[in-house]
């Protein structure tokens, strides 16, 4: 009969285990600021009857409408001039480029309240457009003028990505294809969008949340009948005091946020596996 030794468990050293103790600082900071009041909002929200007053109200179902009209909207406006303007400024080379690329870069660093403000001071009653051309255009107090608002404050978030991807195109595989008489059109249509399609997707998907959430904007435009559910989380909690019925709010808020985000990564790994599978063509050697 064979004894068989039992392998000698080695000790797990001091300084290991005394470094674990460095994980509860953060771990407790994280669970004070976003776990701790997450779970006060739904602990507000569980009062019995609240869920079936609020979700039945036409308040919440036109603030819902509105906002996912408004994020949508606003995404699209965001796609389409974030992609002009990151094929001229990667592709289209004229004198003041660098500064304009600079001048997108300084968009993101700026509070979205300022933008609405400078919209007031250019299309507001008593802006200088009205002034300069004795008409009284009032489209910035409208959904319109909020949808113009954030794609001007959002559009850089998509640009900043695709001008990222078209710096990875080899210059050699835009060479060719030209070479091959592809027209620019063409070039751009079969060599450059495919290869910038997933930052795309990344910048209207990120665009999609930020404007599902906006608040500032909405607010300091003051635009008539613009309900979106952070406005009314902001007037049911703060202005008439209802914290139950802007804790279902704010819940839905965040359920509406997190599916929307695991859709895109869902999204977003398929089009990855599918451009790394067997049938995707073979980009030259860098």
């Amino acid at each position: 009969m064979t004894l068989v030794e039992e392998p000698v468990r080695t000790p797990v050293p001091a300084k290991r285990a005394r470094a674990h103790w460095w994980v509860l600082p953060p771990l407790l900071l994280v669970v004070l600021v976003a776990v701790y009041p997450l779970l006060r909002v739904l602990g507000e929200s569980a009062r019995p009857g609240i869920w079936a007053q609020v979700l039945g109200s036409a308040q919440f179902r036109d603030a819902l409408w509105r906002t996912v009209a408004i994020a949508v909207t606003s995404t699209l406006g965001c796609l389409l001039l974030g992609a002009f303007l990151a094929v001229v400024l990667a592709f289209v080379p004229f004198p003041g480029s660098r500064l304009v690329g600079r001048l997108i870069d300084t968009v993101l660093a700026l509070p979205s309240f300022l933008i609405t403000l400078a919209f007031t001071f250019l299309y507001g009653t008593a802006g200088v457009l009205n002034s300069a051309l004795g008409l009284e255009l009032d489209f910035l107090y409208t959904p319109a003028g909020v949808i113009a608002a954030e794609i001007t404050f959002f559009t850089p978030f998509v640009v900043r990505p695709l001008l990222a991807a078209f710096a990875l195109i080899p210059p050699a595989q835009l060479n060719i294809a030209a070479s091959l008489g592809a027209s620019p059109w063409r070039v751009l249509r079969a060599v450059v969008l495919p290869e910038a399609w997933p930052a795309l997707m990344a910048g209207g998907a990120l665009v999609l949340l930020l404007t599902l959430n906006e608040f500032g904007i909405v607010l300091f435009t003051g635009a008539k009948g613009v309900l979106t559910l952070p406005v009314l989380i902001y007037t049911r909690g703060i202005v008439t005091f209802d914290l139950p019925g802007a804790a279902v709010i704010a819940t839905v808020q965040v359920v509406l946020s997190l599916a929307l985000y695991l859709a895109y990564r869902k999204i977003f790994a398929r089009m990855m596996s599918g451009r790394g599978g067997p049938d995707a063509a073979v980009e030259p050697a860098k």
